[in-house]
């Protein structure tokens, strides 16, 4: 099944049910009665989320950004529903769980803007329940390094001379081929690079050290949610962070979630700076946000629809 067929099959109250209760089963007690009573809101969450994706598609690019967060924030419901059935538990978890520092009236770059994450809201229990991360190696991020962690944006940044990430094998395949020159932008041994890369990579059948680069064959393809290790959606592609700095093993859809949160509201309470940016482009911002904007409306779809196939 494709991923904008899971979407379509769970769009009736049967099959929804029926999910949520495949789910739930063997898991907790009552799941028959838990898939009923969740049945209808699970079923709205997707379907109101695919909603704004699509119209944030045809709508002005002044909203896009607040269309597109508050789909995936319905969307990432949903599939909190699929293992959190008393999802919200409290009404502390219906705030963002992340703030955007006030920006500066004179000189502002969103490149270098931060976001702050939170102790409480959707984002820390959304990383907790989804993808198992309860404390992130960061208090405070920039759109920079958000960036950096979404392969479709490489190209932008390798324009500008600064290779954000490297390809290092399909998504088709078990083979992964490290250039050796990683080596020295992580300044370290190939030893002790092949060590790091083993937290990541359980399931090591051989490695071996060729001319160009370290080549690893898998076992089986590796769960990628929280790792250095990212798809690109356009080529299927596995890439790989080209510097040290950039190392974040992290969920890529953290990475929308926080960007579509600071967009929101940039072009909801900063109109004057929102207003300029896409009327008179001044500088870099606005072809890596219209970029962005382009790819996280098909990307974070597929991301939670491929997850929803998993729960199947």
């Amino acid at each position: 099944m494709k991923t904008e067929d899971i979407y379509t099959y769970l769009n009736a109250q049967q099959t929804s049910q029926k999910y949520l209760y495949s789910c739930y089963k063997g898991r907790m007690e009552d799941a028959e009665a838990k898939s009923y009573r969740n049945c209808n809101t699970f079923m709205y969450y997707l379907d109101h989320g695919l909603r704004f994706y699509e119209n944030g598609k045809n709508a002005d690019q002044v909203v896009q950004p607040v269309l597109y967060f508050y789909g995936m924030v319905h969307l990432l419901k949903a599939l909190l529903l699929t293992s959190r059935p008393d999802y919200p538990e409290s009404t502390t978890l219906l705030a963002h769980g992340v703030t955007a520092r006030k920006r500066k009236k004179k000189q502002y770059n969103f490149m270098d803007d931060e976001v702050k994450l939170q102790q409480h809201g959707l984002f820390p229990y959304f990383s907790e329940h989804l993808y198992s991360v309860r404390k992130f190696p960061f208090e405070k991020i920039s759109m920079k390094s958000l960036f950096s962690t979404i392969p479709e944006m490489n190209d932008f940044f390798s324009i500008q001379g600064e290779e954000k990430m490297v390809y290092v094998g399909s998504s088709d395949t078990l083979l992964l081929q490290f250039p050796l020159h990683l080596l020295d932008t992580y300044h370290l041994t190939d030893e002790a690079f092949i060590r790091r890369l083993r937290g990541y990579l359980p399931a090591i059948k051989d490695i071996k050290k060729g001319p160009a680069s370290i080549s690893i064959d898998l076992m089986e393809p590796p769960d990628y949610s929280n790792s250095p290790f990212f798809t690109n959606m356009l080529d299927k592609g596995i890439y790989f962070p080209a510097h040290r700095d950039y190392l974040l093993p992290i969920s890529e859809v953290v990475s929308h979630y926080l960007i579509l949160y600071n967009l929101s509201m940039l072009c909801r309470y900063e109109t004057d700076w929102w207003g300029d940016l896409l009327l008179s482009r001044p500088d870099l911002d606005y072809p890596f946000i219209i970029r962005f904007l382009k790819i996280t409306s098909e990307k974070i779809p597929a991301l939670i629809g491929e997850e929803l196939l998993l729960r199947l």
